[in-house]
């Protein structure tokens, strides 16, 4: 590692290993002799963040003089994995370290693997959230993000017996050297209390307060000194202990003040099943609003000395509704403390905000008992409800006496438990809507918001996901990088569109060899990790069929379970055919209360111990369950990847980002014409993707038709006996009613996802799978395809779209 010239350490070697052992006596604190892989680790990440700290004061300072417009990035999470090798690529400095290591008789990658992942997010909300932040750094963006550092994340995923086990996740247990604390920025938090009516003037008396500790961590732009900053809300009760509580030896009572505030952010998502469940929940979401608005307000104030031009010169983005009472906040900050009337507040919030809405489902839409908001904020349940009150006289006037169309509209729920609608909140309070993928946004405007975009249609927008191919191809397959450079050059790690040209390599089959041997080595990477850290053997030769996400009914882990009874059944009846040898990778946490998501997976390890086991299958099938799934674990199985599942129920799936990591990786996608998959197969073509099921409009003349599984049940031979062995215990012979409940709720139940009306065109969709992985030249081509076709997923172009068309700013150009 060389250091910068403007060092001023007094030493004359400036080399890598200088730096390296530097870092291991003074950091570190270890002789550079006795330093273990976690030192090592250490000092090198402590080199690393000291470069990157000089950009980054550099940009904070630049950005302070210019007085920027800036975006803020609201989110509940950001999954940003490690970030050793991040920080290492954008600074160019990934040999200088290996060499370093190398002195030491380690290699890079097992240093690495000491880091552990930083427990910040869950799936791919957060994921998304990380990698926007790279991109919005790469790209210039004047920017922070904001959320809560959590001591534990959401859990640790281990498998007993097949059963889910959470235990907390304890990534702070070390410390993290990437983490710089601010110890002056300290932002007071208050909940619950009284509002006091004085005139026009109303008085927020709350009862508790908490303290937001800042916690600052660094976000690298690629092929650039620009350094962008995510900022995590650490809670500190104002009173550690109650120190005569604990002087008389009562010494539980002494700490209930810090335990009661600092639970705020223990746990990513607390399990909501339960009253304080859901309270803890809601404190969570506005301790971190709060702290990031106070935040905002005061750095605008500092550089521009009056809030009239805060639309001006800030974007806050509302990622999901999680953050969406910062509307709220915000009027209450500007109308409360700063003496804005109510309209000028307003008419700046609606400036400032923009929200991105995740889901199509409304039972996925978060909203809170209008009473726990009165409990917890009751201002700002006040500030909600003058807001829906102005709306609703607004909306009024579109369509006059129309008294459906305003209950739609409002942002309280009024049948049964009056309720908080937050994504309602969120539109009414933003100037800009935005999907994530083309059919997610043209079905919010016709179905679940489809009143808003009749009052307001310039509101709605999309902008399609991407991820960052800086972590999800340059760092993750390090093998296919390096074939992509010696092909077309590196540019497309800034320009990802530059990957069509490596279309015409498709017909190479020099290329095609040298595609198919990375893929190959990534495989048996893969196997050997999964046979030291699992105990399964599996065949780098087979076809690696991959489901990595979260567990949940939507995204249709059963239909794939379904399918591999079935092809184990079908060899059972033929174990002599020329079966395609194939490995079933699972992986995925579900939700700590999600009863059915946990079955799904307890009968995924009952399925796996009895295939696996059967000496008739003889290896040609194998299933496999990754427990705790991360990004760490993701940047090993997506390499490695043959085939991409992305079989959730056409119209519920936002858009996804898997489906484009794994394609970018080279795995061919089987899944339904639902989310990002449709944006795919334009880019990839028709023939280099597997679709199958019914299309969103079927799905919806399914339900208004009468659907009856049970029909498809007795009508399919094949379906009734994979249904009959789960619900029978074939795969659970000391519990047989063990899965009853899951095959009743298919038969009985609705079949509310569709699974069994897609089980025979999915099944025919996997025997097109099988005929092309028999065609190795074939498959290579599509891979190759696949590759070529997903520059339009580049988390770059989804941030350059946001900065252009929703936060008003100019990114900056690609360096060449």
């Amino acid at each position: 590692m060389k250091f910068d010239r403007r060092d001023r350490r007094d030493r004359s070697d400036h080399t890598a290993l200088t730096a390296l052992n530097y870092h291991l006596l003074t950091t570190v604190g270890v002789s550079p002799n006795e330093a273990t892989p976690s030192d090592l680790m250490r000092a090198v990440a402590h080199e690393s963040r000291q470069q990157l700290a000089e950009r980054w004061v550099h940009t904070q300072a630049a950005e302070r003089a210019a007085k920027v417009r800036r975006v803020y990035y609201l989110s509940m999470e950001f999954l940003i994995g490690r970030s050793l090798g991040n920080a290492l690529a954008a600074l160019g400095l990934r040999d200088d370290a290996a060499a370093a290591v190398q002195a030491h008789a380690r290699r890079l990658e097992d240093v690495e693997e000491q880091e552990s992942d930083a427990a910040l997010g869950n799936g791919g909300l957060g994921r998304l959230a990380a990698c926007f932040l790279d991109s919005m750094a790469t790209l210039g963006l004047p920017s922070f993000g904001y959320g809560i550092r959590y001591e534990y994340g959401m859990f640790a995923q281990d498998i007993l017996d097949g059963r889910q086990v959470e235990h907390p996740d304890p990534w702070l247990a070390d410390g993290t050297p990437w983490e710089f604390p601010r110890a002056g920025i300290d932002v007071p938090v208050h909940f619950g209390g009284w509002v006091e009516q004085r005139g026009e003037v109303s008085v927020w008396h709350p009862a508790g307060e908490v303290r937001a500790k800042a916690c600052d961590m660094v976000v690298p732009g690629h092929g650039t000194r620009h350094v962008g900053t995510l900022r995590m809300w650490k809670p500190a009760a104002p009173a550690h202990i109650d120190l005569r509580a604990f002087n008389s030896g009562d010494y539980a009572r002494a700490a209930e003040v810090k335990n009661e505030f600092e639970n705020i952010s223990w746990v990513l998502y607390p399990n909501d099943s339960t009253p304080a469940g859901r309270e803890l929940r809601l404190r969570q979401e506005y301790f971190f609003v709060a702290a990031s608005a106070h935040d905002i307000v005061s750095r605008h104030l500092a550089e521009h000395g009056s809030l009239d031009n805060l639309a001006e010169k800030v974007a806050i983005h509302l990622n999901d509704t999680h953050p969406a009472i910062a509307v709220a906040e915000l009027m209450r900050l500007l109308v409360d403390q700063h003496a804005f009337s109510w309209a000028d507040a307003w008419t700046q919030c609606r400036r400032v905000f923009s929200y991105t809405n995740h889901t199509l489902m409304p039972e996925a839409l978060e909203t809170w008992p209008v009473g726990l908001l009165h409990h917890v904020l009751p201002r700002h349940l006040q500030i909600i409800l003058r807001i829906n009150h102005d709306f609703l006289v607004e909306a009024a006037h579109h369509r006059p006496g129309d008294d459906d169309f305003l209950r739609r509209l409002s942002l309280i729920e009024e049948a049964g438990e009056r309720r908080v609608r937050m994504a309602h909140l969120a539109i009414v309070g933003s100037h800009k809507v935005n999907g994530v993928s083309a059919l997610h946004s043209t079905l919010l405007v016709k179905t679940i918001f489809a009143d808003f975009a009749s009052l307001y249609p310039e509101r709605f927008t999309n902008v399609t996901n991407g991820v960052t191919p800086r972590r999800w191809l340059a760092q993750a397959n390090p093998s296919l990088a390096a074939l992509i450079d010696g092909s077309i050059g590196s540019g497309w790690r800034q320009e990802l569109d530059r990957l069509r040209d490596l279309g015409p390599q498709s017909d190479n089959a020099d290329f095609r060899a040298a595609f198919a041997r990375v893929k190959l080595a990534n495989k048996e990477r893969l196997a050997a990790w999964m046979a030291r850290e699992l105990g399964l053997t599996i065949d780098p030769g087979s076809l690696f069929d991959v489901q990595v996400k979260r567990i949940h009914e939507y995204k249709r882990q059963l239909l794939n379970l379904l399918h591999v009874v079935t092809r184990y059944h079908a060899i059972l009846r033929d174990p002599r055919a020329d079966w395609v040898p194939r490995t079933v990778i699972f992986a995925g946490k579900a939700a700590s209360s999600y009863h059915m998501a946990k079955q799904i997976i307890r009968l995924i390890h009952d399925v796996g111990a009895v295939v696996n086991s059967d000496p008739v299958v003889g290896g040609r099938l194998k299933v496999v369950f990754v427990p705790n799934y991360g990004v760490s674990i993701a940047e090993r199985i997506m390499p490695a990847a043959d085939l991409s599942e992305q079989i959730s129920t056409a119209g519920t799936e936002a858009s996804g980002t898997g489906n484009m990591k794994l394609a970018l990786n080279g795995a061919l996608t089987i899944g339904t014409e639902d989310g990002a998959n449709i944006e795919i197969r334009d880019q990839v073509g028709e023939a280099s993707i597997f679709l199958f099921g019914h299309k969103t409009h079927e799905i919806a003349e399914l339900n208004r038709g009468g659907y009856q599984p049970l029909r498809l049940y007795e009508g399919d031979a094949r379906l009734k006996a994979v249904l009959d062995a789960i619900a029978g215990g074939r795969f659970s012979p000391e519990e047989p009613d063990r899965y009853r409940g899951v095959i009743d709720a298919l038969l009985w139940g609705g079949d509310h996802y569709k699974l069994l009306a897609d089980y025979d065109s999915y099944l025919a969709a996997q025997q097109r799978v099988d005929a092309l992985f028999r065609d190795g030249e074939g498959w290579v081509r599509h891979a190759i395809a696949n590759v070529a076709g997903m520059g339009a997923f580049s988390s770059d172009r989804s941030v350059g779209t946001y900065a252009s068309q929703i936060w008003n700013m100019q990114p900056r150009a690609p360096q060449r």
